[in-house]
């Protein structure tokens, strides 16, 4: 399944090259504060890289965030489990 991801960005990064090296043309970009003109390989390239970055941002985050997760719960299971075997081990009192 990792291979196939991998894959799938060479791809990606592949396809962005290719449309870069074959569109030089000058485009009119409106964004939110201003307006520019830039070369649309340029404005491909810069797009596709911070839609890259963020998306691995986000991902990452969400990924420590489970990580973080899995370790607070496995020190419970870990107490629990020594409180239940100390219970087991010990005799009741009446």
């Amino acid at each position: 399944m990792k291979i196939i991801g991998i894959v799938i960005l060479v791809l990606c990064f592949l396809i962005t090259l290719a449309l870069g090296a074959q569109n030089q043309e000058v485009v009119n970009f409106n964004y939110l504060v201003a307006q520019g003109e830039f070369r649309l390989s340029l404005l491909l390239g810069v797009v596709f890289g911070t839609g890259f970055a963020l998306g691995w941002l986000i991902c990452g985050m969400l990924y420590l965030r489970a990580r973080m997760s899995t370790a607070v719960l496995r020190k419970q299971v870990n107490k629990q489990r020594q409180e239940l075997d100390k219970l087991r081990t010990d005799p009741v009192k009446e």
